[in-house]
């Protein structure tokens, strides 16, 4: 199994900026694709970003040139920058980890983002 732990969000005011982190633990030798979803209540979970362990990543449109994704695979953590807030960027941020194309997906508690004046 692998435990995902999720810290950084928070409230913050359009154009601003916040750092996600999260860090997998467990049974695992390496873990292949680690990313962020969110949420927002009636609506389906949504990509974020994803990043694999050889490099490739994935940005959904909206968030292409605020947010970068990146990892520290000696730590199995995951990080998301995200910069020039928008206030419909608020909601449920959840940490993915999957440790091989044939796992399944392994799911954060999640932690909240809000953008608002």
């Amino acid at each position: 199994q692998v435990q995902l732990v999720e810290s950084g969000g928070g409230l913050v005011q359009p154009g601003g900026s916040l750092r996600l982190s999260c860090t997998a633990s467990g049974s695992f030798s390496s873990i292949g694709t680690m990313g962020w979803y969110r949420q927002d209540p009636g609506k389906e979970r949504e990509l974020v970003a994803t990043l694999t362990s050889g490099g490739r990543t994935d940005y959904a449109d909206s968030v292409k040139g605020r947010f970068t994704i990146s990892r520290d695979n000696g730590k199995n953590t995951v990080y998301l920058q995200m910069n020039s807030l928008k206030v419909e960027d608020t909601a449920v941020y959840y940490c993915l980890a999957r440790r091989s194309i044939w796992d399944t997906n392994h799911w954060g508690q999640g932690t909240q983002v809000t953008v608002s004046s």
